[in-house]
């Protein structure tokens, strides 16, 4: 669709995969910041019906609140590139994120020998195969970045986000930062448990996506983090995050994702049944809520009630703004490692406290971890690394190595030869989306 071409001083913004929920999410959040709502918004996705969908959606927002937005929409993602200040990546290779084929595969094979994952898409032999079947079109995005907008700012949103952010930035000419929002999710539910307004907290947060550690987490100076460890010895309290509150009592620190998460990166929950049994099944509830959320949004696009501009914590529209303001924004993005965090490797993806101004993005500098923290980083940041090896060399037998050194994997107690029959089942199943390794 072509209405409103972007103007001459228009900022471009290219959200590539704009038919899943970040689509919309991100169109309004633009929206909702005045230095920014006359961009253009190009969305792209395979499924021309569902990028209608969003298209119609964000449309009725700028009418309804007389925007000098435009928005397009289309399949075409070397259009949708074209010239843009920015690129939002957030695309499932192969089918549906979290329900359907090949999550399904990756989810209930790896089940079938014993290891049970909770979420798959980030570590673990799902998160890993999610890697494989992604980072090759990531890599063909990249090229076309490359030619058709290699000065925009990508942000990337995509799982599993340190292997794919790291295979972007091997190959993108243009500034690639990931986004999550582990950070201000779980610093705003600390906060909320101990009655204390989330906007009045400082935090420094550092370590790896989805095992961040609140380094610190102060009101006012004051330190929170004893009135949280009290709080956490209550049995309620420590019942409504109970993998992370273990780890917090453990190893001394809160990290960023859910214990749902959490309980995935380290090898010590996988005989916990009932929260087992919990978190595999909110994962499996995961499909009627994104249809949901899907017609809701549909609904909305085609009725005369106004569709609201409420802000979510997303960091992407904070970061244009800044770009195009010169204010500075803070965020925590995830970036390569060079000279960010010691005792992590040189070069891996990390995730830190980043400035972002008119000049571009400045990440900060964090030094050393508490010592535990940086061990329980690096297991996993080994598997990243011969993940990404394998995606970027076409490695099968990388691949197969991330999987046996996979905290919850060897956890499983299986032998190697065991393994193995479990990654050909996997590969079988997958064969069709893992062309790029043959």
């Amino acid at each position: 669709m072509g209405e409103n071409l972007k103007g001459e001083n228009t900022m471009k913004v290219a959200i590539i995969g704009a038919g899943s929920a970040f689509g919309s999410r991100i169109s309004i959040d633009i929206l909702s910041r005045k230095p920014i709502h006359d961009a253009h918004i190009a969305l792209m996705d395979i499924d021309g019906e569902k990028v209608e969908t969003v298209r119609a959606f964000v449309r009725s927002a700028i009418d309804h609140h007389g925007l000098p937005a435009s928005v397009t929409c289309g399949t075409s993602r070397r259009e949708a590139l074209r010239d843009a200040d920015f690129v939002i990546i957030s695309v499932a290779i192969g089918g549906p994120a979290y329900f359907g084929k090949p999550f399904e595969d990756e989810f209930e094979i790896p089940a079938k020998y014993g290891i049970r994952q909770t979420v798959a898409d980030t570590v673990g032999p799902g998160g890993v195969f999610r890697a494989l079947r992604t980072g090759p079109v990531l890599i063909e995005m990249a090229e076309d970045i490359n030619e058709m907008c290699p000065e925009a700012v990508v942000l990337n949103y995509t799982n599993p986000m340190a292997m794919l952010t790291w295979v972007l930035n091997e190959v993108c000419e243009a500034s690639v930062i990931g986004l999550c929002h582990g950070v201000q999710g779980t610093t705003k539910g600390m906060a909320q448990r101990l009655g204390v307004p989330w906007e009045e907290v400082d935090y420094w947060v550092a370590g790896i996506n989805h095992m961040a550690w609140i380094l610190r987490f102060e009101r006012s100076g004051e330190d929170l983090y004893p009135a949280y460890r009290q709080a956490a010895e209550d049995p309620e309290f420590f019942a409504k995050d109970p993998v992370r509150h273990t780890m917090m009592k453990q190893f001394g620190y809160f990290c960023t994702e859910s214990s749902r998460h959490t309980s995935e990166y380290v090898p010590y929950f996988r005989n916990e049944d009932q929260w087992l049994d919990e978190y595999v099944n909110r994962t499996r509830s995961i499909k009627d809520k994104r249809h949901a959320w899907f017609e809701d949004m549909g609904v909305k696009a085609s009725s005369k009630d106004s569709v609201e501009l409420v802000r979510s914590h997303e960091f992407a529209s904070g970061i244009m703004e800044a770009v195009k303001t010169g204010v500075p924004y803070r965020f925590n993005g995830n970036v390569m490692n060079y000279d960010l965090i010691d005792g992590l490797p040189y070069g891996c993806c990390v995730e830190v406290p980043c400035l972002v101004d008119g000049l571009g993005v400045h990440p900060c500098r964090v030094g050393a971890l508490p010592p535990q923290c940086t061990a329980l980083c690096r297991t996993n940041v080994n598997v990243q690394e011969l993940a990404v090896t394998a995606i970027l060399e076409g490695d099968r037998e990388a691949a197969f190595h991330a999987i046996a050194l996979d905290p919850i994997t060897a956890a499983s107690g299986h032998p190697l030869p065991k393994l193995r029959e479990m990654f050909a089942e996997m590969w079988e199943a997958e064969k069709h989306l893992l062309e790029a390794y043959y």
